[in-house]
């Protein structure tokens, strides 16, 4: 994917001059016709390798994702309300909902182009073509399947828009369902087995996002009986063909950032071209560290963005859990000298130690010492600090403050087989075989160093929900697995501090509002999500 040209817009029209007729008139070069673009073999690469660009942005706007979760919530004291985090009053004008609904519609535009001009491209043999639109399908299917989970029933827009138009309505849930399940099977049917370029799409991740969409549909009223039982059969094969990395810490480098469990990602890279705004994923979970003796704004720790874990994500690591330590930074060394000269650089700077220590203890050492019960208790510097996230660092990235483009270079791991496991747990336990589930749950534990395996008896959801914290966290959407199995209001309100103090999310949160633009510039033939 990364020797694709990007095609920046999906319609290309005559960019004719203005002259007067006694003025010497000019041809104008600097536009291609539809007819000179899709003489070009190489067409419908570029507009495919467009929708990849499209989920680039799609994929790294988090806010949606995170907040207002369990393990997840904003960075600020425990006080005052949020409209996404904290569920108070949270309105279809809220700029996150335009911007996810924007971001996805994007993909979906885009792949909408390449479906709908696929057959015009010249010289591209049938094999090509085929595999170009099992891409955009591919991708196209990810884009419904978070729209439809965050808001319900969504225009369903499958042909590509060359004029303006404001006559969309809602489809039901279970059309946005019966078009994403479509999709994905024309698209195992096309894309490689094995793909011999990086980054394209293959039919394992076809078969990893199936396995996820029927799982998620097997709960609905319009599921089939038969969604949990064949989602973990895909997830299976998925399984047999990408295995575990030895170890987490392994999976996580940025040196091995490319394995065998990994089974589709977005790249990024180093050349500031191809690269577009650059990965986000180091900023992620990370406070104002840089105010304290020793430290100093780096190009290994980042700034960070405006969301932080809950307590009880840090609780859920068990004593040799290898997935802390790969996961979360409890150790930050001192880049630069202190003010004083007491920390020096290499020193121990800060330091958030797994149990509290005493304050005997705390006074006796010269560096920063944050006990669990304070990560959000102003001290004078900072009113947030906790263990900062690791699992996604980018050394040598430069620091950036906000409105620069971040530039990170790290590939964005969107499907790999440690997820799958948890997929295939779940489905099990849902089919009713929760000595299957334990197997996958174990799997990911014996990767992790853990001595206790767990049986068939200990198996529920939440039990696959706390495996998958540790595990993915971060790296996929926790609101829409926590809407998924029905725990969303039950373990909000139970784990995030904000959200628990403000104890306003309700059940008819397991939708957001639509975009208030998006009703009103169809005159309301868009309708508006109950409860808002």
């Amino acid at each position: 994917m990364k020797n694709y040209i990007i095609l920046i817009v999906s319609i290309l029209g005559i960019m004719g001059l203005s002259s007067c007729s006694d003025f010497l008139e000019e041809e104008n070069r600097n536009y291609l016709s539809d007819e000179i673009l899709l003489s070009d073999p190489t067409a419908l690469d570029q507009m495919v390798a467009n929708a990849y660009d499209k989920m680039r942005l799609a994929t790294t706007f988090y806010d949606l994702d995170h907040q207002g979760t369990d393990i997840f919530t904003r960075r600020d004291i425990i006080a005052g309300i949020s409209e996404l985090n904290d569920y108070v009053n949270l309105r279809p004008v809220n700029g996150a909902l335009q911007t996810y609904w924007t971001n996805y519609y994007n993909v979906v535009a885009a792949t909408n182009t390449a479906i709908s001009r696929a057959d015009q491209v010249q010289g591209l043999s049938d094999a090509d073509r085929a595999v170009g639109v099992g891409e955009a399908k591919f991708l196209r299917a990810f884009a419904y399947f978070h729209l439809v989970e965050n808001f319900g029933g969504v225009p369903l827009v499958l042909e590509e828009i060359k004029t303006a138009q404001n006559d969309f309505v809602r489809a039901s849930e279970a059309d946005v369902y019966g078009q994403i399940m479509a999709d994905l099977d024309d698209a195992l049917t096309a894309v490689a087995e094995s793909p011999t370029q990086y980054g394209k799409v293959s039919k394992d991740a076809v078969r990893h996002l199936k396995a996820k969409v029927l799982l998620t549909r097997g709960y609905k009223d319009f599921g089939s009986a038969t969604d949990f039982s064949e989602a973990a059969t895909l997830a299976e094969t998925v399984i047999d063909k990408h295995p575990l990395v030895d170890d987490f810490g392994s999976l996580m480098s940025i040196e091995n950032q490319r394995n065998e469990e990994v089974i589709f990602s977005l790249l990024y890279g180093d050349n500031p071209v191809s690269r577009g705004l650059g990965n986000y994923r180091h900023l992620l979970f990370k406070f104002v560290y840089d105010v304290y003796p020793g430290q100093t704004r780096s190009t290994l720790y980042h700034r960070g963005l405006g969301r932080a874990p809950t307590p009880y994500f840090f609780s859920l690591f068990e004593e040799g859990d290898e997935r802390e330590e790969a996961t979360i930074r409890r150790l930050m060394i001192a880049e630069v000298n202190g003010p004083d000269g007491i920390i020096q650089e290499g020193d121990t700077s800060i330091y958030f130690p797994k149990s509290a220590w005493a304050d005997a203890v705390i006074s006796s050492k010269d560096y920063v010492v944050f006990n669990p019960d304070e990560y959000f208790t102003p001290d004078g510097l900072t009113q947030v600090h906790f263990p900062m996230f690791k699992k996604f660092d980018d050394p040598g990235v430069p620091y950036t403050n906000p409105g620069i483009n971040p530039d990170g270079e790290r590939d964005a791991i969107l499907i790999r087989s440690g997820e799958t496991r948890l997929i295939a747990a779940e489905a099990y336990l849902q089919a009713g075989d929760a000595d299957k589930a334990a197997e996958h749950i174990n799997a990911l534990r014996d990767r992790a160093g853990l001595e206790m395996m767990l049986e068939a008896v200990d198996m529920n959801i939440d039990v696959i929900l706390d495996e998958s914290a540790i595990e993915m966290a971060g790296e996929i959407s926790r609101w829409m697995d926590l809407k998924r199995t029905g725990k969303l209001q039950e373990r909000v309100l139970e784990y995030n501090p904000h959200a628990a103090l403000n104890n306003a999310i309700k059940p008819f949160h397991s939708l957001r509002p639509i975009p208030q633009s998006e009703v009103d510039v169809t005159g309301n033939s868009i309708t508006q999500n109950d409860g808002y």
